[in-house]
């Protein structure tokens, strides 16, 4: 008897210990790892070697230099952007991330504000003496006087054409109802917009320890302005009438932008692809602008920061104008626009589950893809990298976004295309069913399940084994004493 007990627990421990063992997953080191790394097609060749596509650095001895093509032009700027706004693509940057002064290249922030803010450009602001106090005789001015009663239009036009200190104060008190409000208001949007190196003290941009920005912050500002037709229509202006106001009833007053490459198409400086943006100087800040250019369908940003009051070629012109003239020629010249993807395109297709319809989806370009190539470089040159699965689930809609595919060379990324599904593909129920019941059936939830069925198995056993047996000592221990009993074995012997 006692040994079919010790058999019957030991019998159950051997049991728990099989049903724990095959509930749980292998440990890790018993598990074939998994290699969770794709390889990308084309590794790309990140190594500057001096060939087109590659960085390489534009002026000799300059590591803070970076080209991605040959021959960039030397600038005199302390800081300097080129950029493709269509595929993100830099051409050429010069310590594009340091903190400096931006002078007047602070009202594009402040024009983009107003524009947010005010539905109504014919809203009129009167001048009071608070917006001059800042200002000294040499503060660049739109002309405006103390008590004088201009539109917001007008003093969007008097803010970016000639510069205006006195427009921006006006419109800051006119907008944030406190010129500091506005400060905030103005850091506010820069971050928002992505500015990492920014920080304004005034909307206007007069120097002072505080207030400082970075070539690639105002590209990010100035690009998201540039979205504004209205802002566009401003800063492409050469010159400008101002209406008639209280102070002025009659008087004709044109203001002229500052710009350079754009006030004069007959002087030799000027360049016709220019379409703004906006200038700045002060003696901290040096000379700055920030340049937007068109040619065809090529489109370029340029920042340029720190540069001397006069250029090499031309003593009157900042260096400022002829560093971002010669960055467009250079970058129309080295670059080509051209269509890495075409809408409607089929480049591939992907396995599809759960449907009976089809087991394979076919692939296409979501739309028009056009990026700046360096001009002796083929598409077919460039290496893909594709973010597409291999494999997909039902229910697939047409036009639902699948994938990407990155195009580079020699380790810059020239533009990415997204991949959509050309057809819809409808869900089957069973196939979907039958799916979820095998993924339950493999998932830990189920193992955690079987896990605590085999502890309450066994479990079940020990009690009934534990209390069955103090239950049938019990029975025993009752029968003897009902033996010792002299009534009871008296009874018996009757």
């Amino acid at each position: 008897m006692k040994y079919n007990r010790i058999s019957s627990r030991l019998a159950a421990f051997l049991l728990c210990f099989a049903l724990l063992f095959a509930s749980s997953p292998l440990p890790q080191a018993l598990a074939v790892p998994e290699d969770e790394s794709s390889p990308v097609s084309g590794a790309a060749d990140t190594e500057a070697d001096g060939n087109t596509g590659g960085a390489s650095s534009a002026e000799e001895g300059s590591a803070n230099v970076i080209a991605a093509a040959d021959d960039a032009p030397e600038t005199n700027a302390e800081a300097a952007l080129l950029i493709s706004p269509d595929s993100g693509l830099v051409l050429y940057e010069k310590n594009a991330d340091e903190r400096r002064y931006p002078a007047s290249t602070t009202k594009i922030l402040t024009a983009l504000l107003v524009l947010e803010q005010v539905t109504d450009l014919s809203e009129t602001v009167t001048a009071q003496a608070s917006d001059f106090e800042m200002l000294d005789e040499d503060s660049s001015n739109a002309g405006i006087v103390v008590g004088e009663t201009v539109t917001v239009e007008d003093l969007l036009y008097g803010l970016m054409l000639p510069s205006g200190n006195e427009c921006a104060y006006m419109l800051a008190r006119h907008v944030g109802g406190t010129y500091d409000a506005f400060v905030d208001m103005m850091n506010q949007r820069a971050e928002e917009l992505g500015c990492t190196g920014t920080h304004f003290s005034n909307p206007c941009g007069l120097h002072e320890d505080n207030h400082y920005t970075t070539a690639r912050d105002l590209y990010r500002i100035a690009y998201v302005a540039m979205q504004d037709d209205t802002f566009v229509d401003i800063v492409t202006t050469t010159h400008h009438r101002m209406s008639p106001t209280n102070m002025h009833p009659e008087e004709d007053r044109i203001i002229y932008t500052t710009n350079q490459l754009i006030r004069s198409s007959y002087q030799p400086w000027a360049y016709a692809y220019c379409k703004g943006v906006k200038t700045g100087n002060t003696s901290q800040a040096g000379n700055c602008f920030v340049g937007y250019a068109e040619n065809g369908n090529a489109k370029l940003y340029s920042v340029v920061m720190g540069c001397d009051d006069h250029s090499a070629e031309y003593y009157d012109i900042p260096a400022s104008f002829t560093d971002t003239k010669a960055l467009f020629q250079w970058g129309f010249e080295a670059f080509s626009a051209r269509t890495l993807a075409t809408q409607g395109d089929a480049v591939g297709s992907v396995r599809v589950n759960l449907s009976t319809d089809t087991d394979q989806l076919v692939l296409t370009v979501r739309n028009d893809v056009t990026a700046l190539l360096p001009r002796d470089l083929e598409i077919e040159q460039m290496q893909t990298t594709s973010t597409t699965p291999e494999e997909v689930d039902a229910p697939i809609h047409a036009g639902d976004i699948i994938g990407s595919i990155t195009y580079s060379y020699r380790g810059v990324d020239y533009g990415t295309v997204e991949l959509v599904a050309l057809t819809d593909v409808e869900l089957s129920r069973v196939l979907f069913i039958s799916d979820r019941l095998s993924n339950f059936f493999q998932s830990t939830v189920f193992r955690v399940i079987l896990v605590i069925l085999a502890i309450f198995i066994v479990l079940y056993i020990l009690f009934n084994l534990f209390f069955g047996g103090m239950r049938r000592r019990s029975q025993r221990q009752n029968i003897r004493k009902r033996f010792r009993n002299t009534n009871y074995q008296r009874r018996r012997r009757k």
